[in-house]
């Protein structure tokens, strides 16, 4: 892969992240996990060129995104549907999911990716919140998105370099 600034990515954000889902792909110690999102979006931040990541609190990604001070995006083709949908229903907690639908994981700067990516986007965090429903200013979100009130966390992170192939 080649690495890249951030800001020498061309590809529509809005396309990525929404119709090609992104994978948040983190790790603890040897354990890697990954999970697919399609919520989320990248901008600047403190001056810094940011994601804006949401993982639900039951998430086993999030418990090992908690652990670790950095992870990668990872954008795959579409010939991997199949298992970016696996990986957006399956957890990691109870099995190896990456194993289980084909995907392998390398690393890049100490940080581990999917090799099957076309683009990377190497992540280090700043901050985490959980989401407060009293913020919500359009209450039928709370009702349609979250009726069991597992309000999603939502990480900013640098990006520090991105990698495409």
């Amino acid at each position: 892969m080649q690495k890249i600034t951030p800001y020498e990515i061309t590809k529509n954000p809005f396309t990525l992240i929404g119709k090609q889902w992104a994978m948040i792909t983190t790790c603890q110690g040897e354990k890697i996990n990954t999970m697919t999102a399609s919520w989320g979006g990248v901008g600047i931040m403190w001056g810094k060129p940011a994601a804006f990541l949401f993982i639900r609190p039951q998430r086993f990604t999030r418990e090992l995104m908690d652990g670790s001070e950095k992870f990668s995006v990872c954008f795959l083709p579409e010939s991997q549907r199949q298992a970016m949908t696996y990986c957006g229903k399956a957890s990691g907690r109870n099995e190896d999911k990456l194993a289980a639908c084909g995907l392998t994981a390398g690393r890049l700067e100490g940080v581990p990716v999917l090799d099957q990516s076309e683009l990377v986007l190497i992540c280090k965090k700043l901050y985490r919140q959980r989401l407060d429903p009293a913020c919500l200013l359009e209450k039928e979100i709370d009702a349609t998105w979250y009726p069991n009130q597992d309000h999603h966390y939502m990480y900013i992170a640098e990006i520090e370099t991105a990698y495409i192939k």
